[in-house]
């Protein structure tokens, strides 16, 4: 389980140390960060697929994804008064969290020698990266490290050299990932891998969830959910009569069924009072939000993290407490982190809740303070 995220130089995140539990709520006002830091564990994941420069290049350049302030706000909360300041430390955007047995930090910054007339000029490149054992990074629970262009291995007297000629765009995780060599790296690629992010779900009219798709098995609901229909069925394959109690709970007795027509899975609803069953195609979006999200949560092999982004957004209220019983109960099977502005999500029980505040335009944790921040020690390059 995840202990520890931390983020320093993202958007409005200029240094948020993140405790978790087993079902985190992240809460607060319009603007106060929500998003940036749904976008910053994104970006982690994205590291565990080789694809962090990818996806900061869609996000803008490092330069559109980078905190936007001064490198100190003491003097602009002392003043009210925000003026830039000469710098002391890189520009660099740093990423890492700390978990039972692992943990992993990243730090990308400004490139130094794309080569001359180079159109990657803007890319940013990988400056520092370790893989370390124990809620904190320091050098002697280092694993693996690796400055610049140079990878080390910690071996039994010191490091052992991997690479002197690593190239700035790759990551280790990409890299050196090999179960029977370096098994850590492996640990730390599979574990950001399988995290799984659930945001904004497409159910207009042209959404291909609402259309028949080939299905096969789907332990675990797709990012953009298209393959609902596949989910359900596996989820009702597997045996788990959760799935059923939950569309009788939110749909006064309901049931939910699938389809198949030539390897093509269609989602059918029968409601009380009418004479045949809803396609996808013909529910609301509501009541399609809602199977999506209970697809997701019931999945039965659920994914080491997940991550859902308001996901009250065009349901009921009526249908926000089947979902809060949903997700609490997702939590006894897997590690959850809610984004939300629903009282009903802020009050389940046995979450740890986060709550996100503005000061100077820093996002900051509400109730934070030296004491109370989990260790974390971001090194230097």
């Amino acid at each position: 389980m995840l202990q520890t995220v931390a983020i320093r130089g993202y958007r409005s995140l200029r240094e948020v140390i993140l405790p978790l539990g087993r079902l985190s709520v992240v809460t607060g006002a319009n603007g106060a960060g929500k998003s940036s830091l749904y976008r910053a564990l994104r970006l982690l994941a994205n590291c565990g697929r080789g694809e962090v420069i990818g996806a900061l290049a869609r996000e803008g350049g490092l330069q559109s994804a980078l905190w936007a302030g001064p490198e100190q706000l003491g003097a602009a909360r002392r003043s009210g008064t925000t003026e830039g300041t000469v710098r002391t430390r890189p520009v660099s955007l740093e990423l890492g969290f700390a978990a039972d047995d692992f943990g992993y930090l990243i730090d990308l910054g400004i490139p130094q020698a794309a080569g001359p007339g180079s159109a990657f000029a803007r890319d940013p490149e990988i400056k520092r990266e370790a893989v370390f054992a124990g809620p904190v990074p320091r050098t002697g629970a280092t694993l693996v490290r690796r400055t610049r262009d140079f990878v080390e291995v910690s071996g039994g007297r010191g490091f052992d050299e991997l690479s002197r000629s690593f190239p700035p765009y790759r990551s280790i995780l990409a890299e050196f990932a090999h179960p029977e060599a370096l098994p850590e790296l492996t640990a730390i690629r599979e574990r950001l891998r399988a995290w799984r992010f659930y945001d904004g779900f497409r159910v207009d009219a042209a959404a291909p969830v609402r259309h028949p798709q080939v299905g096969t098995r789907t332990p675990v609901l797709s990012d953009d959910g298209s393959d609902l229909a596949a989910a359900i069925q596996t989820v009702v394959e597997a045996g788990f009569d959760d799935l059923d109690r939950a569309v009788a709970d939110a749909f006064d007795g309901a049931t939910v069924s699938v389809a198949v027509d030539d390897g093509l899975f269609d989602l059918r609803l029968r409601q009380r009072g009418m004479l045949r069953p809803l396609r996808a195609a013909e529910l609301s979006d509501g009541t399609l939000r809602f199977l999506l999200w209970a697809a997701a949560l019931l999945s039965p092999q659920p994914p080491s993290l997940m991550v859902l982004n308001e996901p009250e957004t065009s349901l009921h209220p009526d249908l926000v407490r089947p979902l809060a019983r949903l997700i609490r109960a997702a939590a006894d099977r897997t590690q959850l982190v809610v984004v939300t502005h629903s009282r009903s999500l802020r009050e389940l029980p046995d979450a740890v809740e986060v709550e996100l505040v503005k000061d100077c335009g820093e996002t900051r944790i509400a109730g934070q303070e030296l004491l109370t921040t989990p260790p974390w020690d971001w090194g230097k390059r």
